[in-house]
């Protein structure tokens, strides 16, 4: 699904972006309400911000309701009960307050696609969307979040699941404590990151001889994909 995000706080947008790639969605980032509407590309959805710094998001959401259907919804600091009456009859679908959390998020595009699509074009997308496969013996099915080694499905935690999912998007990249704990935990996680080294363990545990998570000390960790023919380690 390609969504469209129009946000100007780029550290909001950059969270955004990673939690919604981790569960399989196209992300195109614009951070003005002009590169939104001039945007050349088709999405499926728009997550708009409405405190924009070259024009109010309301009138940004107007001009886009005026040429479709696509879904809309507002993303925003405006908790103001004012702003979201004036959003949703101006033709948002649903508004979220910040701050807020990715899986939030993700349930209310599903809610407003479920309520935008017929049941069997919704059917027919799914059935096209396959898990992605990583190496001889793992695939992860990021619609469905779920997780399959040698073919059996893998009881995860949900935020075990969320760390592998990030890991894999670079097999092989040397990921931050930092990062990690932005993209899978919060951006506004303060506190230890002990709980990072306890989930690692448990996803070694649970998917030895399929990934190696290599601990890079004083950094962070790094993911390998094992093929065929290779010893985990």
């Amino acid at each position: 699904m390609r969504v469209l995000l129009v946000e100007d706080d780029e550290p909001v947008a950059e969270s955004l972006r990673r939690g919604l790639l981790r569960y399989g969605f196209e992300v195109a980032w614009v951070s003005t309400g002009g590169a939104a509407l001039s945007h050349p590309e088709p999405y499926d959805v728009v997550l708009l911000d409405l405190g924009l710094p070259d024009t109010d998001g309301l009138d940004v959401c107007k001009a886009l309701r005026e040429r479709g259907d696509v879904p809309i919804i507002v993303i925003s600091a405006r908790s103001d009960e004012t702003d979201r009456v004036v959003g949703l009859e101006l033709g948002a679908d649903d508004y979220v307050s910040k701050p807020f959390g990715v899986r939030e998020v993700i349930a209310r595009i599903r809610a407003v696609m479920r309520r935008m699509q017929p049941r069997t074009s919704a059917a027919a997308a799914t059935a096209e969307a396959g898990p992605d496969r990583y190496g001889d013996r793992l695939s992860i099915d990021r619609k469905a979040a779920r997780v399959r080694l040698d073919g059996e499905e893998v009881a995860l935690a949900p935020k075990e699941y969320d760390l592998l999912a990030f890991l894999t998007e670079e097999p092989g990249a040397l990921m931050s404590r930092e990062q990690i704990m932005e993209a899978v935990w919060d951006a506004n996680w303060f506190g230890p990151t002990k709980t990072l080294d306890v989930h690692v363990a448990a996803l070694r545990r649970k998917l030895a001889g399929a990934v190696t998570i290599e601990a890079v000390r004083g950094v962070g960790f790094r993911l390998e994909i094992v093929n065929a023919g290779r010893d985990a380690s």
